[in-house]
C-alpha cells in the first residue's frame, strides 16, 4: 500500500489533463490507494488477472469518489484491449478476489479437518473447477495468503476490530509459518514440484500425516457441494451489499475470472438454475454442519429472489 502510494504521487503529475490513473490490484480497497491521489474522481481500479495473455475478464473497481466519466472510459479502454470488462464498487477483495477466496480457503478448511487432499482437489475437477483449491494456493503462493491476511488483521485493528481468521486461512498459516511450505515459487506448498519439467508434481506426502484423520468420514456429493455453494453464497452477499450491481456481472465474473463452472452459467444461475428454495435449504443444511460461511442472511434471501431473471 505505501510503496503504491509513492508511486501515485510521484506519477501522477505526469498525466495528462484528460487522463484518469488506475491501479492494478486485486485485493487493496480503491478507496484506500486513492488517498494518495490529487485526483481522486480521476482514480479507479483495474485488475487484470493471471495470466493476462489467457483469461478474458478485467474487473474495474469504482471508488467511492470515482466519477461517471472515469468509469466509463476504463471500460472503453478494457474492451479496446479486447477484454471483458465487468463494473463493480469498492470493497475488500472486491468481487472476485473475495469470491475465489472461499473457494480455496474453504478445500484448506477440509483438508484442515481431515478430509484427503485428493479427494479435495478430485471433486473440485469433477464439479467443473479448472483447478483444484489446493493447486490454486500453491500457484498464487501460500505465503501471499499470509500476507493478506497478516495485513487484513492490521486494517481491522487499526479501526478498533479483531479479524477472525477462517479455519483455512490459519491452516495455510501454518503451512507457511510451521512446515515452511510457501508455495511452489518457493520450493512447494501442497505440492511437492521434481526439478525435472517433465515430471508431474505430486501432492507433498506429509500432509496425510499431518492432517488426516483415520476413520474420519466423509462424502463426495458434501465436498462437492461445499465448494461451489460457498462461492454462490459469497457471490449472493455481494450482490446484496452493492459490490456487484447485476445478476449479469455476478455470471460472468465468476466463469471468466475465477472459474466457476461454465455449465452452471455462473455463480447467480446456479442459485436460479436449481431453484431459489432448494438452493437456500441445501445451504442451511451446510451452514447446519460445517459453518457461518453458508448462511444465507434473510436479507440476501430477498436480494435473490429480487433479482430472479425475468425471462
Amino acid at each position: 500500500r505505501e510503496l503504491k502510494a509513492t508511486v501515485t504521487r510521484e506519477a501522477e503529475p505526469m498525466l495528462a489533463d484528460n487522463g484518469f490513473f488506475a491501479s492494478n490490484t486485486s485485493t487493496l480497497p480503491i478507496g484506500g490507494l486513492a488517498q494518495a491521489s490529487g485526483r481522486p474522481e480521476k482514480f479507479i481500479g483495474i485488475h487484470f488477472f493471471s495470466p493476462v495473455d489467457k483469461m478474458k475478464l478485467v474487473e474495474i473497481i469504482r471508488g467511492a469518489q470515482t466519477d461517471d466519466e472515469t468509469v466509463a472510459r476504463a471500460f472503453d479502454y478494457v474492451q479496446a484491449l479486447g477484454k471483458i470488462p465487468i463494473v463493480v464498487n469498492d470493497a475488500r477483495g472486491f468481487y472476485t478476489s473475495r469470491t475465489f477466496g472461499t473457494y480455496v480457503m474453504e478445500g484448506a478448511a477440509m483438508l484442515g479437518e481431515g478430509i484427503p487432499a485428493p479427494v479435495i482437489e478430485n471433486a473440485a475437477i469433477q464439479c467443473g473447477m479448472p483447478v483444484g483449491p489446493l493447486a490454486v494456493l500453491d500457484e498464487t503462493a501460500l505465503s501471499l495468503s499470509v500476507h493478506v491476511l497478516e495485513q487484513t488483521r492490521a486494517d481491522y485493528a487499526a479501526e478498533g476490530r479483531t479479524y477472525a481468521a477462517t479455519p483455512g486461512e490459519l491452516l495455510v498459516e501454518r503451512m507457511v509459518k510451521e512446515f515452511k511450505r510457501p508455495g511452489r515459487a518457493g520450493g512447494g506448498g501442497f505440492y511437492d514440484y521434481p526439478a525435472d519439467k517433465d515430471s508431474r508434481k505430486r501432492l507433498w506426502p506429509e500432509l496425510q500425516r499431518l492432517f488426516e484423520k483415520p476413520g474420519h468420514a466423509w462424502d463426495l456429493q458434501d465436498v462437492k457441494d461445499r465448494l461451489l455453494y460457498r462461492q454462490a453464497v459469497e457471490t449472493a452477499r455481494c450482490l446484496h451489499e452493492g459490490v456487484l450491481t447485476t445478476v449479469h456481472d455476478a455470471n460472468i465474473g465468476s466463469i471468466f475470472g475465477i472459474g466457476f463452472p461454465a455449465w452452471a452459467g455462473g455463480a447467480m444461475q446456479f442459485i436460479y438454475g436449481m431453484g431459489i428454495d432448494t438452493f437456500l435449504q441445501r445451504a442451511d443444511a451446510l451452514a447446519q454442519h460445517h459453518g457461518p460461511g453458508f448462511a444465507v442472511p434473510q436479507a440476501v434471501r430477498d436480494t435473490i429472489r429480487r433479482h430472479l431473471p425475468q425471462y
